[in-house]
């Protein structure tokens, strides 16, 4: 059994989780949990063993000097708990490591017997890939459920997805398994522009979270940073006229696809949202990189050749061409 000493009794607890690797397309699921931890100053108190679950060889513990002293810092995924204030005061416990090398059923029932002691009521886990979609549109967000009565009650997708996985997959399962409600929030990350960080996708990632367990996050500079990081990308991509044209044919399609959306529906959802940030609270009832490269849309790792336009713009390869109209949808949500 799990015995937690000294941390407090909580307040209708969400566990929220991501892992750096393969789910975590441009460092963006990571950084929104590093930064939930860092706003609201979480407190570690469990972290677990790495000699059960990492190969050194592939994620190596480094070396600091702190006093003169010199120190050994271990991968391993790390939980901490936050306490998060206002009107309908909630905590959240963090999670926050690297996927596991080896022994993920074990690493899964690790975490759950965390979330079984703390009295977790949700899991989110979430996660990022690489996808068809241009830098210059909202970030899409996918939220999939295996629930299917979750799934009706927080407006999420039932999860019909087959093929590869990561850790956010397996843990989602898990909970599933384990009758835990869990949501994994997956968002795309363009794959001509995939390397970390990319806080457009960690923001957009903390906009959905806040809808779904009805909390305010404290954004800090994310706003700032995410239109520094759009204006830099669109610099870039002016360099090149090939890449320029394609990101175009992106963005075409994209609002081809997207038109259906622009209903009164959508609008009215948007609304709200825009006022629950402006008067200051959150109205939603509580719910319940590797070296393989990382998920993409069709569930497969990302091309060693693809093309970064934070590279040497004079040295990048040239991006694919996009699809032609009639063919499979260009994107769709890993499990």
């Amino acid at each position: 059994m799990i015995e937690l000493e000294g941390v407090p009794e909580l307040v209708d607890p969400v566990m929220v989780a991501a892992f750096e690797g393969w789910n975590d397309a441009g460092d963006a699921a990571s950084t929104a949990v590093a930064h939930l931890d860092r706003e609201w100053k979480g407190e570690v108190f469990a972290a677990l063993d790495a000699e059960d679950y990492y190969d050194f060889q592939v994620n190596r513990p480094t070396v600091f000097m702190e006093d003169g002293v010199r120190k050994i810092t271990w991968p391993t995924t790390r939980l901490s708990v936050v306490r998060v204030g206002g009107d309908k005061p909630r905590d959240l416990v963090l999670v926050r490591g690297i996927e596991p090398s080896m022994r993920w059923r074990s690493f899964c029932n690790e975490l759950l017997g965390f979330a079984h002691e703390l009295g977790v009521e949700l899991v989110v886990v979430l996660g990022a890939l690489l996808g068809d979609t241009p830098h210059t549109r909202p970030v899409p967000i996918s939220g999939t459920t295996s629930d299917a009565d979750l799934a009706r009650r927080m407006d999420l997708e039932e999860t019909k997805y087959e093929g590869p996985t990561g850790i956010v997959g397996i843990l989602q399962e898990a909970c599933t398994h384990a009758g835990v409600p869990a949501v994994s929030l997956w968002a795309a990350v363009p794959h001509y522009v995939s390397q970390p960080p990319n806080p457009k996708a960690t923001l957009a990632l903390l906009n959905r979270l806040e809808d779904l367990i009805g909390v305010r996050v404290p954004l800090g500079e994310l706003p700032e940073d995410a239109r520094a990081w759009q204006v830099g990308v669109d610099q870039l991509a002016a360099e090149d006229t090939e890449v320029a044209e394609y990101v175009q044919s992106l963005e075409e399609a994209r609002d081809t696809a997207e038109l259906p959306e622009a209903s009164g529906e959508a609008i009215a959802r948007e609304f709200e949202r825009y006022l629950r940030r402006r008067d200051g609270s959150g109205t939603g009832g509580p719910g319940p990189g590797g070296a393989g490269g990382h998920a993409t849309a069709d569930g497969g790792d990302g091309p060693s050749g693809t093309p970064f336009l934070r590279d040497n713009p004079s040295g990048r390869a040239r991006p694919p061409k996009p699809p032609k109209a009639g063919g499979e949808d260009e994107e769709s949500s890993e499990e």
